[in-house]
C-alpha cells in the first residue's frame, strides 16, 4: 500500500509539473492565466493519483505493461519544456538553456519543407498574420513535431527490439486495456486488429488534416491567439500529441494482438500433439 501511494503521489506531481511549467518559467505570464493553470494542474494531478492509487483499472490504459505511460508522459513534457525553453528567450540566461535554444531551433529548421505538416501549418494562418507570428508558428510546430517523431522511434524501438510487452512481464489484457469488452462482438483479435489499423492510419493523418480544418474554420476559431507564447506551445504540443499518441496506441494493439494469435497457434498445434495428431 506504501509503495502504490508513493508512485500514485510521483506521478500526480509529475503530471502537475508538466502543465505549470510553461506558467513558471515564461515571462510576462498573467495572474489569471497562472490561477487557471494551476486549478488544472490540481485537477490533473488529483486524478491520476486516483487512477494509480486504485488497485482495480477504470480508463487509464496499458498501466500495468510499463514503459507506455511513462513515454507518453516524457513525449508530452519534452514537447512542453522545450518549447517553454525556447519562447522564454533571455529569461532563463543558464548554460543548460542556451543549449536547447539551440536544439530548438535546429529542430524547427529539420522537418519545414514543403507538403510537411509543419508546412501546412504556417499556410493554415491567416494572411494578414505577422511576420513574427508565422515565425514563432513555425518554430513552436516544428519542434513539437520531432519531439513527437522521436517518442514514436523510442516505442518502435521498445516493441521491436526490447519485445515489449513479454519481455516486461505477462500482459493482461482486462486490467491494461479496461475500455476494451472482449464480449462486444465478433472475434477479439479481428477487433484488436481493425482498432490497430484505424489508430494508426488516425495518427498519420491527423497532423495533415487539422491544418486543414483549422482554414477551413477559420471564420470560428480566432487564430490570433497563437501570438501568446503560452497559447501557442499548449496548441502546437496538442497539435504534436495527439496524433503521436495514436499511433503509440495502434502499435501497442498490434502488438497485443499478434501475442494473442500465437498464443492460439500454439494452443491448436498443443491440441492436435494431444490428439495424437501432427500440425500442418
Amino acid at each position: 500500500m506504501i509503495v502504490r501511494l508513493t508512485g500514485a503521489f510521483l506521478r500526480a506531481l509529475l503530471i502537475a509539473l508538466a502543465i505549470a511549467t510553461p506558467s513558471l518559467l515564461l515571462p510576462d505570464v498573467g495572474s489569471d492565466t497562472a490561477q487557471v493553470v494551476m486549478l488544472v494542474a490540481l485537477v490533473a494531478g488529483a486524478y491520476t493519483f486516483m487512477e494509480y492509487y486504485s488497485q482495480y483499472p477504470s480508463i487509464l490504459e496499458f498501466r500495468f505493461a510499463p514503459p507506455v505511460n511513462r513515454l507518453r508522459y516524457f513525449t508530452m513534457f519534452a514537447m512542453v519544456l522545450m518549447l517553454t525553453v525556447h519562447f522564454a528567450d533571455t529569461a532563463l540566461d543558464t548554460p543548460l538553456a542556451i543549449v536547447l535554444m539551440k536544439l530548438a531551433g535546429i529542430m524547427a529548421h529539420a522537418v519545414d519543407f514543403p507538403f510537411s505538416p509543419v508546412r501546412l501549418v504556417v499556410l493554415a494562418l491567416p494572411a494578414d498574420t505577422t511576420p513574427e507570428t508565422i515565425a514563432m508558428v513555425r518554430e513552436a510546430a516544428g519542434i513539437a513535431y520531432v519531439m513527437a517523431l522521436l517518442g514514436l522511434v523510442v516505442f518502435g524501438i521498445l516493441v521491436r527490439i526490447y519485445g515489449w510487452p513479454v519481455r516486461y512481464g505477462a500482459f493482461n489484457v482486462w486490467i491494461n486495456l479496461p475500455l476494451f469488452d472482449p464480449t462486444g462482438g465478433g472475434d477479439v483479435l479481428a477487433r484488436l486488429k481493425r482498432d490497430s489499423i484505424v489508430n494508426v492510419t488516425l495518427g498519420f493523418l491527423l497532423p495533415f488534416l487539422l491544418p486543414a480544418c483549422v482554414k477551413l474554420g477559420g471564420a470560428v476559431v480566432d487564430l490570433s491567439l497563437v501570438s501568446n507564447p503560452h497559447t501557442l506551445i499548449w496548441v502546437m504540443t496538442i497539435w504534436a500529441f495527439v496524433p503521436v499518441n495514436l499511433v503509440i496506441r495502434g502499435v501497442a494493439l498490434a502488438r497485443v494482438a499478434d501475442i494473442i494469435e500465437d498464443m492460439r497457434r500454439r494452443s491448436y498445434a498443443q491440441a492436435r500433439s494431444d490428439d495424437g495428431m501432427q500440425p500442418v
